[in-house]
């Protein structure tokens, strides 16, 4: 089993043999070295079980990353990816967006954390016992927000109602909001704080998103 520092020099030495970019030649090496062995595609992707996605857009894993490797996906810049995901397989939007991400992160073209082009984000999602409707009120009703968000003077930029919205946080970094309706009484939140600067900025905001769900979980929580 090569070291990192080995795996960097055989990186580094393709890259001199194939004129190819980092990412690219790092790619490579990796779907050759995953090909010698059972691959964990959900390991890899960082986001969800194969049974969760395949419920979600009729597909494991494994699947979506042989249907896009037919077309060279990997070759392809994040919004063409999830654009084709949509349009070809009608997965909505934001599971669009989830294949692309796991699709990247499997093909070596971002780490857990970082965005395809370099930056860093922080991901955080949480299932509650409650119907989508209360969620949902939860992030859009300034008063309920308080209870559980406060101090934050954030701005909600867009929203459809139900299913999503987009936030410009108090240091003008986007969060992107998914809600997911699981159920008569169970509904999900997913969170994506995006542009952050550093890997630091993206586990502390992961970590205050996780405290924050916390919080808002004992708002939702029933009377006693």
């Amino acid at each position: 089993m090569p070291t990192n520092k080995d795996f960097k020099r055989l990186v580094r030495a393709r890259m001199q043999k194939t004129g190819e970019a980092y990412t690219a030649a790092r790619a490579h090496l990796l779907q050759k070295k995953q090909a010698s062995r059972p691959v964990d595609y959900a390991r890899l992707a960082g986001m969800m079980t194969d049974a969760a996605l395949k419920a979600r857009t009729g597909c494991t894993w494994e699947r979506w990353v042989k249907a896009l490797d037919r077309v060279a996906a990997h070759a392809w810049p994040h919004r063409e990816i999830a654009h084709y995901v949509h349009e070809k397989y009608k997965v909505p939007g934001w599971w669009a967006q989830t294949v692309t991400v796991g699709y990247e992160r499997i093909k070596g073209l971002r780490a857990i954390g970082q965005r395809r082009g370099g930056g860093f984000e922080a991901t955080k999602s949480k299932t509650f016992a409650v119907p989508l409707a209360r969620l949902y009120r939860a992030w859009s009703d300034a008063r309920t927000r308080a209870r559980w968000l406060a101090d934050v003077d954030l701005t909600i930029r867009t929203a459809t109602p139900y299913k999503s919205m987009r936030i410009t946080w108090p240091d003008k970094t986007p969060v992107a909001v998914g809600f997911i309706d699981k159920g008569p009484r169970k509904s999900q939140v997913a969170i994506q704080h995006e542009k952050l600067p550093d890997k630091a900025a993206a586990t502390r905001l992961k970590q205050y998103w996780e405290q924050r769900l916390a919080g808002l979980r004992e708002v939702l929580a029933p009377a006693r």
